[in-house]
């Protein structure tokens, strides 16, 4: 069996409302695919009842960790689980957010921009659907700024919400001057596989974005985004293809909010396909 080096980074638990399976079930199929570890990054909890429909609530945060530390306990020794969070973006909250990230000493911080939750619809989308994709791509940029956040997830999810209006030729500049900002930021990305299964089947980003990336040499951590157990470390090998036909040589992982990084080669090599 070859050495373990990758850590799924992106994975949820039940308090989410719309996942299934506690964090030693996603440990025990990340074992089976020779993973290092799992970072559990359930989805921050947001004041006002901003989009309370798909996260935990305040009072569950503390329940939250001590699931992560069940599992951890459990796993010892076999795969190493680690407390993350997958936090929004949300101008007007970022006080909030800063505050919540002091609350504990996280291994990975996930920011997001969920243009579908209703609060963030009501908020930023007019009825004209390349301004929202142009606000989508700004606020991400912004979050990069910030320095709260060590990925951004599924940076072009947004083509998923009106695929009928998703030109990438159209918005590509304004990608451009995003990450032009991310890469000034350092902030790293994320390719995550779970696109796979969106409307608009390709990972999240697809491969041109992922090009427009490299030449800004901005980090890639991979993540399937998994709600139930049988997703964890989905597609990772092909994901792993893609960043090489991007151009990359490198993937990265996050273990007390720094960076890692493991050759590409050695990632596929320690892969178990199952």
């Amino acid at each position: 069996m070859p050495a373990t080096l990758l850590y799924e980074s992106h994975m949820h638990t039940p308090l989410c409302k719309h996942a299934i399976g506690l964090p030693g079930e996603y440990a025990a199929v990340a074992e089976t695919r020779n993973l290092k570890g799992i970072i559990v990054t359930c989805h921050v909890p947001m004041p006002d009842g901003f989009g309370s429909g798909h996260r935990m609530a305040w009072g569950q945060f503390e329940e939250y960790k001590a699931m992560v530390a069940r599992a951890a306990d459990e796993w010892r020794g076999r795969v190493d689980v680690r407390l993350g969070l997958e936090s929004e973006y949300v101008p007007e909250y970022l006080g909030w957010i800063e505050k919540l990230h002091g609350e504990e000493e996280f291994h990975h911080v996930l920011g997001s921009v969920h243009y579908h939750i209703q609060e963030y619809l009501d908020a930023y989308f007019n009825g004209h659907w390349l301004e929202f994709q142009r606000t989508y791509f700004q606020h991400l940029a912004e979050a990069a700024e910030t320095g709260l956040y060590d990925t951004l997830s599924h940076p072009d999810l947004v083509k998923n919400m009106q695929p009928d209006e998703w030109n990438l030729a159209r918005i590509m500049p304004d990608i451009q001057r995003a990450l032009d900002r991310i890469a000034k930021a350092g902030t790293a990305m994320e390719l995550n596989t779970s696109g796979r299964n969106k409307t608009i089947p390709e990972f999240n980003p697809g491969l041109e974005i992922l090009r427009e990336m490299r030449v800004r040499n901005i980090p890639v951590v991979i993540g399937a985004d998994a709600h139930q157990p049988k997703r964890t470390g989905d597609l990772f090998p092909e994901a792993l293809v893609t960043l090489q036909q991007a151009g990359y040589e490198e993937v990265s992982f996050f273990l007390d909010r720094r960076r890692q990084t493991v050759p590409i080669t050695e990632a596929l090599a320690s892969l178990t396909v199952s």
